[in-house]
């Protein structure tokens, strides 16, 4: 288990944005267990969040967890924090035989600078050149491309398309979702060729601003530990870790 930096309400809190950030297709919630479902596309949107209380057995719920996934031929995968509920969940998933997966380092910063781009265009609206450009750059499976676009078109909070131009072609492309104060940042890639030129920094300022004019002062993201180029560019802007989440999947 990762120990904690953030306090548990600032944790509570930035799970459910980022729930609200990444919609999956199918959600239902089960004694104080958010349980969704996106056909197989990313971890985090076919997992069990285990975020409040609730009142039934614990052994009970996880067979009706498992039950719900074997019905969508889909893992059983529970996404941790420190502050799971109930505390003893981790052990018990371990007990169970669920393996330990990585997940990941989720970062905040207090204060949001003010920048300008001219070759950052943003829009409230998924467009197919923004989708495509997306796959195109971070190489996703084809087969998930109807899945993400429902996902990103259900997106309820305010939301930014950011996408980045350089020399007429999109080469880095992100998201940011606005929400009770916060500016998250998603699925920031930029074309292989071109990184370590500055253009992820100029495509996150750029939604960090969008975020501030929105009312934001606070922002959000997640990010690979092992992702160091990215934990560098989050440590130059002022990101820092809050808390870990990690992965329990069904053996």
């Amino acid at each position: 288990m990762v120990n904690a930096g953030a306090e548990p309400n600032q944790i509570a809190m930035i799970e459910e944005l980022s729930l609200n950030a990444l919609p999956a297709l199918h959600t239902a919630l089960f004694d104080g267990w958010v349980v969704r479902f996106a056909q197989g596309y990313t971890r985090r949107a076919n997992s069990v969040n285990p975020l409040y209380p609730g009142a039934f057995d614990l052994t009970d719920k996880i067979m009706q967890a498992e039950m719900l996934y074997r019905q969508r031929h889909l893992p059983t995968v529970f996404k941790l924090t420190p502050q799971s509920i109930p505390s003893e969940l981790d052990d018990r998933l371990h007990r169970r035989s669920y393996r330990e997966e990585s997940g990941a380092s989720v970062q905040v910063l207090d204060g949001l600078p003010t920048s300008q781009s001219a070759r950052v265009s943003l829009s409230s609206t998924l467009t197919e050149t923004w989708l495509k450009a997306y796959f195109r750059l971070n190489s996703t499976p084809i087969r998930f491309y109807a899945v993400m676009k429902t996902m990103l078109a259900n997106i309820v909070p305010t939301r930014a398309f950011a996408a980045l131009i350089h020399e007429q072609e999109i080469v880095a492309v992100g998201l940011g979702v606005l929400e009770r104060g916060y500016v998250g940042l998603f699925d920031i890639v930029t074309a292989p060729a071109l990184r370590r030129q500055g253009l992820g920094e100029e495509l996150v300022l750029a939604l960090l601003d969008w975020g501030r004019r929105g009312g934001a002062s606070q922002s959000y993201l997640q990010v690979v530990p092992t992702n160091t180029p990215a934990l560098r560019l989050y440590a130059k802007l002022g990101f820092s870790e809050a808390y870990q989440y990690w992965y329990r999947v069904r053996a």
